[in-house]
Formats: structure tokens, sequence, C-alpha cells
């Protein structure tokens, strides 16, 4: 072989790991499809209703809740329970794909000895699975919303939009969390707490309207409550959500990415390491 011909690999010009892990993740979206599908099988494996339950959860979540808050919240119960269930649909979705970027990334630590993989796939395929059960769960709620009477309107036709925004925002969360998971165990569990908290600081079960002027100020900080009020417009309220609204969501959401990407990356090579 001639000199000229022989591949020289110069650490030097290794691009960021920023842009390296992108272009892993690229080159092995593969392997987010394969992760999706086993996470699908594996779940609902030896289960008796099987992918069912992705629909009943919410359902019976939305069920407690009508008839506990619907007097309190002086809402008609038909509609308050739909209200909750435009919700909840987002908030599971966020709240399940960042426990499952954690603990994936967590417990799959042999792996990462083992074999080269990019990191942020767990992330990125958590996400995935995420949304297929999001996509599952619309079922019951379009089933519901019809059987009350609230057949859904040319605004359904925009909810890939929001839809995306909460990817992108789990996404980056679930990264940013991740990050710390490795380094500090108590990560997890207290995640887990936090979740909670945010979601009672976010307008799942309550109506904004009935908080005070300034309490309500101070919740529109949190990023969540974008992207609930853009679910909720489309699916609830069957509007399209205000560009205000939208834009938020957007900024939020792409915030949260490059963030979370940024946090993650930086320290990806020495996860093998550590987990």
């Amino acid at each position: 072989m001639a000199l000229w011909d022989t591949e020289i690999y110069d650490s030097a010009r290794r691009p960021s790991p920023f842009v390296e892990e992108l272009l892993a993740l690229v080159k092995y979206r593969d392997l987010i499809v394969q992760l999706v599908s086993r996470s699908i099988k594996t779940r609902y494996k030896r289960s008796v209703l099987g992918v069912a339950w992705t629909m009943l959860s919410p359902l019976l979540t939305m069920l407690v809740l009508t008839l506990v808050f619907s007097t309190l919240f002086r809402y008609p119960s038909r509609d308050y329970a739909l209200y909750v269930l435009s919700a909840l649909l987002v908030w599971n979705f966020f709240a399940q794909s960042t426990l499952a970027a954690m603990n994936d990334l967590v417990w799959s630590g042999g792996l990462l000895g083992r074999i080269y993989v990019p990191k942020t796939v767990f992330a990125v395929s958590a996400v995935g699975t995420a949304m297929v059960n999001l996509l599952l769960a619309l079922v019951p709620y379009t089933l519901i919303a019809l059987a009350l009477g609230r057949a859904p309107r040319p605004a359904v036709l925009a909810l890939p939009l929001p839809v995306l925004f909460a990817a992108m925002f789990s996404v980056g969360v679930g990264l940013a969390f991740s990050a710390a998971a490795v380094y500090f165990a108590d990560v997890l569990p207290t995640y887990e707490v936090l979740l909670t908290a945010w979601m009672y600081l976010t307008p799942v079960i309550y109506p904004m309207e009935l908080l005070p002027p300034t309490v309500q100020g101070v919740l529109r900080f949190n990023p969540m409550y974008y992207l609930v009020e853009s679910f909720r417009s489309i699916l609830y309220e069957g509007r399209i959500p205000s560009g205000r609204t939208l834009g938020i969501g957007f900024a939020v959401s792409v915030a949260a990415l490059v963030l979370g990407w940024w946090v993650f990356t930086r320290k990806a090579r020495e996860y093998a390491y550590r987990v």
C-alpha cells in the first residue's frame, strides 16, 4: 500500500462531543428502532391485557381525579374528565420518557463497557417508546370524547407540533438528569419526588383561572405549562393554540434540548467507567 493511501487518524481533528454524539446517533438510528421495539415488547410480555394497559393507565388516573376533584373545582364531571385527560396525556409522556431515559442509561452500564454505542441512544429511544404509548393513549381519548359529544375538530391536525415540542423537551431534560444520575445514585429517586411536585405546579388537574393572578404569573415560568396548554387547546377546546403559547413552547423545548445535549455529551466519554 502506498503511503498516500494510508488513512491517518488525527485526534486533534476529532469533532466536539456535542457534534460527535449527534453524528453517531444518526449512524445508529436503526438501534433506536430496535430499542423502542424491545421496550414495547418487554413491558407487556407477561401482561394479560398487554398493550391495552397503555390505554387504561391514563383512563384509570382520570377516573380517580374526576371523582375526587370535579366537585372541588366546580366542573361538570364529563367536562372535567376530558379536561384532565387531555393534560395527562402529555404529562405522562414527559414523566415516563425522562424516567426511562435515566433508568436505561444507569442499568446499561455492562453494555457500555463491552461495545460502543452512542450514549444518547437511551434517552432518544425512551422518548420514542413514550411516543408510541402516547399514540395508543390517544385512541381511548378519542372514543371518550365521541361518547361525550365532543367530536375531534380540524385543529387536531396541528397536534404533531406540540408532540414534537414535548419530545424535544423530554430528550433535553432526560439527558441532563441522566448525566447527573451517572455520578450520583440519589438523583433518580430525587427526580421521582420532583416530578410529583412538578405535576402539582402544572395546571394538569386544576384550571389556571382559579388561582390568584400573582400565582398564575409565577406558574407561567413553568415550561410544562405551555406544553400542557397546547395539548389542551387542541384536544379539549378544539382550537389551535395561540401563537404566544406555541412560540414559548418551541423556545423552551429547543433550549432544553440544546442545554441537555451539551450537559450530557461533554462527559459522555466517561460514562462507560461510571455506570
